[in-house]
C-alpha cells in the first residue's frame, strides 16, 4: 500500500477504528489486536477502543504467529472453555458492519458448528468463528502454511453461512482496493 493501511481514513475514521467499533459494539466479549512493538500510532488507535493491545517484543513473522499471540492473551485473561469461541478477523476488513456480525454471532450461537465461515456469492470470507478447542491447533500449523490449513484439516467441521452483502470478502490489499472502496463509500448513504 505504501503506507500503513490500518490508519487509512474511511468515512472520517481509520480502517482499524472502524472495524474495532463494530467488534466492540457487538456481542463479542473481547477483541485482541496484535501490533508491532514500534507502531505507536496504531497502538493509540487501538487503545482508544475497548480492544486489548497485544504488543510482543518483536514483530511476528507470520499472521499465524499474530493469531497465536492474540489467542494466548485471550486464554490468559479469560480462561475460556472448549465450547467458547474465538473469531479470526483480519484487521484490513473495514466494511464489516454490525448487522452482518450480529447475524453471524446469532448463527454461531444457534448452531453446534465447530467452525463457522461466512460466504458471499459462494466465496468464503471473514470473520471465521472457531470453537476454543481449535486454539490448540494453531501450534500444529506447518511453518510453511497459513491459517487456511485449519480449514483444510477440519473441513468436515465447517458450517457456512451465506450473507447478502460483500463486506465479509472485502479487504484492502492494494491502493486500487482503497480507491475503489472510497468511491463506493462516498457514493453510498448506508454508511455512518
Amino acid at each position: 500500500m505504501g503506507k500503513p493501511k490500518l490508519l487509512l481514513k474511511l468515512g472520517g475514521k481509520t480502517v482499524i477504528s472502524r472495524l474495532l467499533k463494530v467488534l466492540t459494539a457487538s456481542q463479542i466479549d473481547a477483541t485482541a489486536v496484535v501490533i508491532r512493538p514500534d507502531d505507536a500510532e496504531l497502538e493509540r488507535e487501538v487503545t482508544a477502543t475497548r480492544a486489548i493491545v497485544v504488543k510482543p517484543p518483536r514483530q511476528p513473522d507470520q499472521m499465524r504467529d499474530s493469531v497465536e499471540l492474540a489467542v494466548g492473551e485471550l486464554r490468559q485473561q479469560f480462561a475460556p472453555s472448549g465450547e467458547d469461541g474465538w473469531l479470526l478477523v483480519p484487521a484490513d476488513h473495514p466494511v464489516l458492519d454490525r448487522e452482518i456480525l450480529d447475524q453471524l454471532v446469532t448463527a454461531w450461537k444457534e448452531s453446534d458448528a465447530e467452525i463457522l465461515v461466512p460466504t458471499f456469492e459462494g466465496k468464503r470470507g471473514h470473520p471465521t468463528f472457531f470453537r476454543w478447542q481449535f486454539a490448540d491447533s494453531l501450534a500444529d500449523i506447518p511453518r510453511d502454511r497459513g491459517l487456511d490449513w485449519l480449514l483444510e484439516k477440519f473441513a468436515n467441521s465447517i458450517h457456512e453461512v451465506a450473507v447478502d452483502r460483500p463486506a465479509v470478502i472485502r479487504d484492502l490489499d492494494t491502493p486500487e482496493d482503497y480507491e475503489h472502496l472510497l468511491s463506493e463509500w462516498n457514493g453510498s448513504a448506508e454508511h455512518d
